[in-house]
């Protein structure tokens, strides 16, 4: 496995019973690259982000997240990782503040961290008036930037965004690609889930998932060119279908 891998996944299958979600996958990421991990409902995306994460064991096949064996080692792949969902980030009955004090804690950060990121996400986000704002009353598109800022409080090496921007507008999602931009730029990996095909566009690579395997993985512009289609989108409808 080369030194820039710093995903790497062969032959990685989960089975429930007889169904098999994701079936002998194989692939990799390199360090600082956005890679988007595309695919329709029930292709086996969540699954597998689940096996990489450490939270799911796999039924075979073999993979490593961050140097660690997804195996033996979710303990250390957790706290080498940030993990962001569109379903649950942040604790809406504590404020902004409470938020960041808490997962800064998980994270094992000290006070004095906890306090200089706090004071630098209420200024970077422009949200200083709602520190003291429980969570429930923000705008969606608030809590999405925040749950982001939130999901790499600890420096992360890796982080997996499943479906980060689901149901907010299209300027809200600009800007979370802005912010997603600016961690890959400061070395972070973003692994990043969407059901968006403009999404896809903004991804050094994508993987498209169908019935449990990947159907193909390239950059954007090459996809599009060997399926000779103008869009991302017209790319998935060929193999979704």
């Amino acid at each position: 496995m080369e030194d820039n891998k710093i995903i790497y996944a062969e032959n990685l299958t989960k089975k429930f019973g007889n169904f098999t979600a994701v079936n002998s996958i194989s692939f990799s990421v390199n360090k600082g690259e956005i890679f988007g991990f595309l695919g329709a409902n029930g292709a086996g995306k969540t699954t597998a982000i689940r096996m990489l994460c450490g939270l799911s064991t796999p039924t075979s096949g073999k993979a490593t997240v961050a140097g660690f064996d997804v195996f033996k080692q979710t303990e250390n792949i957790k706290k080498n990782i940030g993990y962001m969902s569109q379903k649950f980030s942040l604790y809406e009955d504590l404020t902004v503040k409470e938020n960041i004090v808490f997962y800064g804690g998980i994270y094992g950060l000290s006070n004095k961290e906890i306090k200089e990121k706090t004071d630098y996400l209420v200024d970077i986000l422009k949200i200083g008036d709602a520190r003291n704002k429980l969570i429930k009353s923000l705008p969606l598109g608030w809590k999405q930037k925040l749950a982001f800022s939130v999901s790499i409080l600890h420096n992360p090496k890796i982080v997996f965004l499943d479906e980060p921007t689901g149901g907010v507008d299209p300027v809200t999602r600009r800007q979370f690609w802005n912010m997603i931009y600016d961690a890959a730029s400061k070395g972070v990996t973003v692994f990043v889930t969407t059901h968006y095909m403009d999404e896809a566009e903004y991804c050094n690579r994508v993987s498209i998932m169908a019935d449990g395997v990947i159907a193909a993985m390239d950059t954007p512009s090459k996809l599009k060119e060997s399926y000779n289609v103008k869009t991302m989108h017209d790319v998935f409808v060929k193999i979704a279908r």
